[in-house]
């Protein structure tokens, strides 16, 4: 009897502690699929230029800093922390211990040194590999980058450098896996591995790329377990990829779309100010391939800026998602000067301005246009015809051009072009990133130009320079409130607009940040279920 009872009460028991324990949850993967304009150019962060690269390694790789997410505040990533020397000259960066890239070798001081010096150093045997043209734009006061032990690392620079900290928040500070590199040599750039919390699986050229999540990632994991970038140029065809459910998420929508957009239960859209310009660059340089003696004239590039009409341009084509620009900075950042009077649309003003000039019946040149929407410009395209158009009244007679991404940016950088259709989105929330970066002579090298003006005025450089060295804000802000007045003066750009950051994910799709410089951070992104 004794031992009928022990056996029921364990087999009750066992029964009431089977009854509590559910049978433990499989979790179903998940797979976001995001709709990009255009395919990547490479996937080395510290050797491309073009947002559909950088889209791509945001996710794979890190810097010794980052941005707040949503923001342009500077918090610890790589680095856990830093100080810099009185004079502002010397710079040391506590790097974050434990930590792994995504091919398992660990990080510490000698890559971040390698990521720095395959950069500057011209004897370094992989400065060989790239063209490193962020470097000698945001990076060319560094002189040496040096490991002090295992986890600390200091960084010389030549002189001070107000924007320094903020440009290590740039995907040209992110820092590579050596071992990696020695692996590929030449052929890296497809095959990148960082320390970020997804990982590169696959490039089909043209088609997609796929990243899965990074589970040894040190901080915490995404929520998603594969992120695959689309490539779908056409804007009206990303959305019906969307609107059918076989993307999660789309960039650059076409604004006759938006209305459709917000009615639709089904899709969020993300929107708010970028820090951004559009513009149309006259190439001044008269050792470009692609100079013509007319750009050569501030005549004839007031000429242009009175004949287009900007202000239809955004209306009729940016449809409310932008402002029309007449700065080659936002608004929304600081040193802005709002006292410039923009041109204003005048095609009598420009036909006398180019018979002032010795064209009383016009040219004939070229306009280049992107292949691809920009967070700047959705339709370049649309944007380039009416431009044509407003040219072809004052008697400029334009041919648009156009290439593939990639050659379109080597092209322009090389100075081959007349006219071409271009933009910026921030990468660091400085006006250095507009002002000396796109407008410098520095950056007017042919062959690796961000001044695609070619635009050399040396009194442009000579305050660029100040306001590098300056530390008071106020002084800074005064500076580059006097670099706009010149450069409008001068006019080798027709600025056009600024336009909002807009993407598009369908209603499930939570957790996704838009930051100020357009980056995009899948690493909070989830899907939620059953929906």
């Amino acid at each position: 009897m004794k031992k009928f009872l022990v056996f029921l009460l364990v087999v009750m028991f066992i029964g009431v502690t089977f009854a509590g324990c559910k049978p433990k949850a499989t979790k179903t993967p998940t797979t976001l699929v995001f709709a990009k304009a255009g395919d990547a150019v490479e996937l080395d962060p510290a050797d491309v230029t073009d947002g559909e690269s950088i889209t791509v390694t945001d996710n794979i790789f890190e810097g010794l800093v980052k941005y707040k997410p949503g923001t342009t505040e500077i918090e610890p990533c790589l680095a856990t922390s830093w100080e810099s020397s009185a004079d502002g000259l010397v710079w040391t960066f506590h790097l974050r211990k434990g930590v792994k890239f995504q091919d398992g070798t660990p990080f510490n001081a000698d890559a971040v040194v390698f990521s720095y010096e395959r950069q500057r150093d011209k004897n370094h045997p992989f400065h060989k590999y790239g063209k490193w043209e962020y470097w000698g734009w945001c990076f060319s006061e560094i002189k040496k980058t040096e490991k002090v032990d295992d986890y600390t690392v200091k960084i010389t620079l030549k002189k001070p450098f107000a924007p320094f900290i903020s440009t290590m928040a740039m995907f040209t500070a992110d820092i590579v896996s050596p071992t990696n590199c020695n692996k590929w040599k030449d052929q890296w750039f497809a095959h990148p591995v960082g320390t970020g919390p997804f990982k590169f699986v696959e490039w089909v050229k043209g088609d997609h790329i796929t990243l899965e999540r990074n589970d040894d990632y040190w901080g915490e994991k995404p929520k998603i377990d594969k992120l695959i970038f689309k490539v779908i140029p056409d804007a009206s065809a990303r959305y019906l990829a969307l609107e059918k459910g076989e993307v999660q998420g789309m960039e650059f929508p076409n604004p006759d779309d938006l209305k459709k957009i917000e009615q639709n239960k089904d899709l969020t859209i993300l929107s708010e100010p970028g820090l951004n310009v559009g513009y149309l660059a006259m190439n001044m340089g008269e050792d470009t391939p692609g100079f013509q003696k007319p750009f050569g004239d501030v005549r004839v590039r007031k000429a242009i800026e009175y004949a287009i009409n900007k202000k239809a341009i955004v209306e009729n084509l940016y449809k409310g998602t932008a402002i029309v620009a007449k700065n080659p900075i936002p608004p929304t950042l600081w040193g802005y000067n709002d006292e410039v009077q923009d041109y204003p649309y005048d095609p009598e003003k420009a036909k006398e301005l180019l018979k002032e000039a010795g064209y009383p019946n016009g040219f004939k040149t070229n306009l280049w246009a992107m292949p691809v929407s920009r967070p700047y410009m959705f339709d370049p395209k649309a944007i380039a015809t009416a431009i044509q158009a407003d040219l072809k009244k004052v008697g400029i007679d334009a041919k648009i051009v156009t290439y593939d991404w990639g050659t379109y940016l080597n092209k322009t950088e090389a100075g081959e072009h007349a006219m071409c259709l271009l933009g910026w989105t921030a990468d660091y929330a400085d006006p250095d990133d507009f002002l000396y970066v796109l407008l410098d002579p520095d950056a007017a090298t042919v062959g690796s130009a961000g001044n695609v003006a070619f635009y050399r005025n040396p009194e442009i450089h000579k305050l660029n320079m100040e306001a590098q060295r300056e530390t008071d804000h106020a002084k800074r802000e005064a500076i580059y409130k006097q670099e706009q007045v010149i450069i409008h003066n001068d006019a080798p750009w027709v600025p056009l607009a600024h336009a909002k950051q807009i993407l598009v994910f369908r209603s499930n799709v939570k957790g996704f940040v838009l930051y100020p410089t357009g980056d995009y951070h899948f690493d909070t992104t989830y899907i939620e279920s059953g929906q």
